[in-house]
């Protein structure tokens, strides 16, 4: 199998005694590969595997050449940015959250504070460097998840819903920032308008990839699958 990108061999995950992902095989090599679906189809769990953070029950994954059982160098090939960042923040202050990645790579903790203030300086967060993470914006404390994941220079970014609970400004500032990345990025989301500038789409059905795509193609297909989905279930509580 190929180095680059991610390729799933008939991958099935199942979550207590249900089975959440079934069956996908896949091959997926562009920069930038939105995953949408309703709730409950897998999305979030596939996301989890291909970091490592949820074993496969069964099938093949590989993650720019690192396969599902090598789940130490999986979780660093495959950086995961969680929906909600008090999961994923654990450090008093933003500088500590960043160099703690650093920490885990080698690094001693004096060069790792010191490459993580230059880090956050980058990218144009020093004034809120030693500021207590829980007293900053939840942008602030995303864009900290994402710095803390970026510099350990993973293959690929996943991201699990992570503007859900962020303002319409701060959504589009971190989408620019996700956009300019020289990682592949994979991105679950609900927020479709997000995606259409995306490379590629990948649609889940009941656990099962049913279309992938050109965004405009694959998104539109699934709003007019649920707005006839919507449409029959209006009729038939009329009926009733």
């Amino acid at each position: 199998m190929s180095g680059s990108g991610i390729q799933l061999s008939s991958v099935c995950i199942d979550r207590g005694d249900k089975r959440v992902v079934e069956d996908i095989s896949a091959d997926l090599q562009a920069q930038r590969i939105g995953i949408i679906g309703r709730n409950g189809s897998g999305k979030s769990s596939l996301l989890r595997a291909l970091n490592g953070l949820l074993p496969v029950s069964s099938g093949r994954i590989r993650v720019h050449g690192i396969g599902e059982d090598d789940r130490k160098n999986l979780s660093r090939v495959a950086g995961f940015v969680f929906q909600n960042p008090d999961h994923q923040l654990i450090f008093p202050t933003a500088l500590e959250e960043v160099a703690f990645g650093l920490r885990q790579l080698g690094s001693d903790k004096k060069t790792a504070s010191r490459q993580a203030s230059a880090y956050l300086a980058e990218h144009g967060c020093s004034r809120f460097a030693e500021e207590p993470v829980h007293q900053l914006s939840e942008g602030q404390k995303q864009l900290i998840c994402i710095l803390s994941i970026l510099i350990m220079e993973p293959k690929v970014l996943l991201l699990d819903e992570p503007f859900s609970s962020l303002d319409h400004v701060t959504r589009h500032i971190l989408l620019k920032k996700l956009e300019s990345l020289p990682q592949q990025v994979i991105f679950v989301s609900h927020e479709l308008g997000a995606l259409r500038a995306f490379d590629e789409v990948v649609l889940l059905e009941d656990g099962r990839l049913t279309a992938k795509g050109p965004p405009a193609e694959v998104i539109d297909a699934y709003l007019e699958a649920e707005l006839a989905e919507a449409e029959r279930r209006s009729l038939l509580a009329e009926a009733l």
